[in-house]
């Protein structure tokens, strides 16, 4: 199988020929590191990758530059940002000062040809041979982080909720052409980025998620599956209060199954493993930044071991491949992905004890 056909099968839990692996984003120093001079494209075919990340804010939004000393840009939406060694900008000052502001805010174009540049080099390179995800960010970060603020919304959708539903409205009328957009130029999944937890458990209630979060999540998934493509929720933090919510919205895969939070893939694929396809859960924090390769070969078998059976597992970071991974360390764990994911997976875990885990069973 190509890794088109193994992530398609591997999102509608049916076992592909191996375990799939992709990673969002995979960080320039890491890159260079592993083979340098390599194009992000060519990277993917060098590691033999089965998908590959389009960001929606690294491709398809614009960041006018206002102080080079201190990297500060305003992105499309109107919010200060700030760059450092990541790919993503850290929101510095929101878009809107008061309910006035929005009243005469003007939205971007979601058809401006130029959004579409970078996913029309990708199709034309990878289509039908590897899986292409292009990045939608949650209606509800995008909200917090580009309009109102990360401590406003949270006051907001008590004081004033209605502003909060009318800002997410307009987003969400974006994001749905914009998705669409990128299915006709040719993009085969979608993955919705955006945090709806923290370590120690969700930013909102389960109430206030039903609320505000979901109707979102559950249109932009409507939207995809009309268009016959399917979709992944990421969402870092302890999920479990809101993980059948989010099933419910009918997202067909969710990333990354926090380690760090303290959620095992094992619980997960025994409880709704048979409802949605589990992405994750190797550890991008001390794991994959300070361990060792023979570390991350164990994990990674541990991730297969738990989550793989019968399929619906996709096999990648936790997060991301930042800028502290360290090299070697995720070409260990590609590695023990393509010798130890290949179906029939019994094949490979009968005779191999996991530390801290039986056999196979």
């Amino acid at each position: 199988m190509n890794g088109l056909e193994r992530m398609t099968r591997a999102l509608k839990r049916q076992e592909p020929d191996r375990i799939p692996h992709f990673e969002f984003l995979i960080d320039p120093k890491v890159r260079n590191a592993i083979k340098p001079g390599l194009s992000l494209e060519d990277f993917h075919v060098f590691m033999d990758i089965d998908g590959i990340g389009m960001p929606d804010k690294n491709t398809a939004w614009e960041y006018t530059l206002l102080d080079a000393g201190q990297k500060l840009y305003r992105d499309g939406w109107g919010a200060v940002v700030k760059f450092s060694t990541e790919a993503g900008g850290i929101p510095q000052e929101p878009a809107l000062k008061s309910e006035r502001d929005f009243e005469k805010y003007v939205m971007p174009d979601p058809d401006a040809d130029w959004r579409y540049d970078a996913l029309r080099k990708t199709v034309q390179r990878f289509k039908g041979e590897r899986a292409i995800f292009c990045g939608v960010t949650d209606v509800f970060n995008i909200v917090k982080e580009s309009f109102l603020g990360d401590v406003a919304i949270f006051m907001d959708m008590i004081r004033n909720p209605n502003l909060v539903k009318q800002i997410g409205k307009k987003v969400l009328e974006y994001q749905l052409k914009y998705i669409k957009n990128c299915r006709e130029v040719g993009t085969d999944f979608f993955f919705i980025n955006g945090d709806y937890a923290v370590t120690n458990g969700p930013m909102v209630s389960p109430k206030m998620a039903a609320e505000f979060l979901m109707p979102n999540l559950k249109a932009i998934v409507t939207q995809i599956h009309k268009l016959g493509s399917l979709c992944i929720k990421h969402s870092d933090g302890l999920l479990w209060p809101l993980f059948e919510q989010i099933i419910d919205t009918g997202v067909d895969g969710i990333h990354p199954i926090d380690p760090e939070a303290g959620m095992d893939i094992g619980e997960a694929k025994a409880k709704y493993g048979h409802k949605i396809c589990l992405l994750g859960n190797i550890d991008c924090g001390p794991l994959l930044t300070w361990g060792t390769p023979e570390e991350v070969r164990q994990e990674t078998k541990e991730c297969i071991r738990k989550g793989g059976k019968s399929g619906g597992l996709v096999c990648m970071s936790s997060n991301s491949i930042h800028s502290g991974v360290k090299p070697e360390n995720y070409i260990a764990m590609v590695e023990t992905i393509h010798e130890y994911g290949k179906y029939p997976l019994e094949d490979r875990f009968n005779n191999l004890v996991v530390p801290g885990s039986g056999k196979w069973s």
